[in-house]
Order: structure tokens, then sequence, then C-alpha cells
């Protein structure tokens, strides 16, 4: 029987793969239980300290899941603070995995790794570099600890390593700084830009996760449904119509409006919205062997109906 530690087992994707595993062979860890099921064993960990090598010496794990990551930062939340959780908090966990002879690590990167650019190809395979961009904290600190990982792999062969690189994760009440575009009035893009997005089902992203922890073969993998939305699909799908704007003009508005904190974002954000990575999914169902249950125009029809819109 495989003994699985989960830290981050509290989100959104913790929970879901809780409902996957038999409860006996899980550990789940967070700063607090949450709404994970009463027959979940948990354990109160802070990733950034030195719990991780405490509570994995303690419960010898055969894999560990590091869900553990920053997201949307809550307000009041520094750059540094989530630079501690999504750097420091990994390399304190992968530190553990590797004292412990833990058999393998499975780790949520992101497509956001790749970084927002121009010349990214369309669409981005697990063989093209991840750049990050240093003015988005969760890009760049995933990019941070894909090298931590590359490195790792070199340095430490004996600890298998399942690397996914996740898209946008959609599913039943989720609710995020992208979502929120979705929300608007008028459907935000930026003139010339055909604005992409892949999407996984939180309950495809679980079952992915469940394989990689148990049967699954290691390796690095994008995960996406099939195909992409770009902004016209997305406002056709939501019948609302597009506000077109010209890079320089937004990066202008923006300028002006988060130093007067009008605007959480500032100009930086116009990348976020020109370039976003379109990920290939091929290599998830021809080598990992796990075919997404729903596209990514599925999972959004999915989570708008259960939105009301």
């Amino acid at each position: 029987m495989t003994k699985i530690l989960i830290t981050g087992g509290a989100g959104m994707v913790g929970r879901a793969l809780a409902d996957e595993l038999p409860y006996a062979d899980i550990v789940a860890t967070d700063l607090a239980r949450g709404s994970l099921p009463d027959a979940v064993r948990f354990r109160t960990m802070d990733v950034t300290g030195t719990d991780p090598a405490r509570i994995i010496a303690e419960e010898k794990p055969d894999v560990v899941v590091h869900l553990a990551s920053i997201v949307t930062p809550p307000p009041g939340m520094t750059r540094r603070d989530a630079y501690a959780v999504d750097v420091t908090g990994t390399r304190n966990v992968l530190d553990a995995c590797v004292k412990q002879g833990v058999k393998r690590l499975v780790v949520t990167s992101s497509g956001a790794a790749y970084g927002y650019y121009a010349d990214n190809p369309v669409p981005l395979r697990e063989t093209d570099p991840c750049r990050g961009n240093t003015e988005f904290a969760y890009s760049d600190h995933k990019r941070q600890v894909e090298e931590m990982l590359a490195e790792a792999r070199k340095m430490h062969p004996e600890l298998e390593q399942v690397v996914l690189r996740v898209g946008t994760v959609l599913g039943a009440g989720v609710e995020n700084q992208i979502t929120a575009l979705f929300h608007r009035p008028r459907i935000l893009a930026i003139r010339g830009s055909d604005s992409p997005f892949v999407f996984i089902w939180t309950r495809d992203l679980a079952r992915i996760v469940k394989r990689a922890a148990t049967d699954g073969p290691p390796g690095i993998f994008n995960v996406a449904g099939d195909g992409w939305l770009g902004v016209d699909d997305l406002a056709r799908a939501l019948g609302k119509p597009v506000l077109r704007l010209p890079a320089w003009a937004l990066k202008a508005a923006l300028g002006v409006a988060h130093p007067l904190r009008l605007s959480r974002y500032g100009p930086e954000q116009v990348r976020f919205l020109q370039y976003r990575p379109v990920l290939a999914n091929d290599r998830l169902k021809q080598v990992f062997g796990y075919e997404p249950e729903l596209s990514s125009a599925a999972v959004f029809r999915m989570w708008k109906q259960g939105v009301g819109l």
C-alpha cells in the first residue's frame, strides 16, 4: 500500500484529490484543515519553515504530492511572502524528500512557467523553455521551481519526479483573477491579440494527480483539456461584447490607475492578456496515459452554467 503525503491539501485541488484516493493511504497537510472530509488524516504544516523536514521524517511517505502554492495572493500578501511559499516551500519539501528517501515527488507547476512572450510557440510543448516573467510573481516563482527540480533530477535521480504544468483550472465554484475577467460587462482584449485560454476541469486534474502519485510514469507533462478558446470564442459563449484596446492605451491607463489604487494591476498585466501560453496535451495523452474527460470548451461551458452566466 502506498502512503501519500499531500501539501496544500485543504485547497481546491487537494480536496478533489482526497476524494479520488483511499483515505487510509493519505496524510493531508496545510495551515488549516478547511473543508477536508473528517475521515482524512490531517496535520498542520507550514511549508515555509521546518515543518516539512519534521513531518516528512515522522510520516515517512512513499510519495509526496506538493500542491502548496500561491496562485492568487490574498490582500496584504507581499511578493516576499509568496516567494516563501512558492520557492522556499518547494525547496524545503524537496530537501526533506531527498533526505527521507521518498520514492516519488509530484509537483503542480503551471503553464505560467513558460512565460508570457510574443514568440511563444502555439501550442507550447514540454521541450520548450520555461522562461517565466520577473514582473509576474507566480510565473517567475514557477520558473525558479522548475529550475530547482531540473537540478534535483541530475543530483538525485533516485527521487522520481512528476511535474505537471497546469493550465487554467475551472470547476464548480472556482473564482480567481482570470474568472473575474469573465464577469465584466465586456470581455477585455488587446487589439491584435487572440488572447487564447486553455482550461482543465478540477476533476480531471485530481485524476491526473492521482495517477501521477500512483501508477503513472515519471516525467514532465502539460495539463490542459483539448483545444483552446480565443477571446471572441469566450465572448460568444458568454453573450457579451468584446472591448478591444491598443496595448499602449491600456498600459497608460493602468500606469495611472495602479499608483492611485484605482486598480490592483499595473501596466505589466497587459502582457498577461496578450501572450497567454497555450499548452499542447499530446504528451499527457500519449505518454502519461490520461485523456481529459472535458475539452477546454466543455470545461468553460460547465463553469459558466455553474455560476449562472
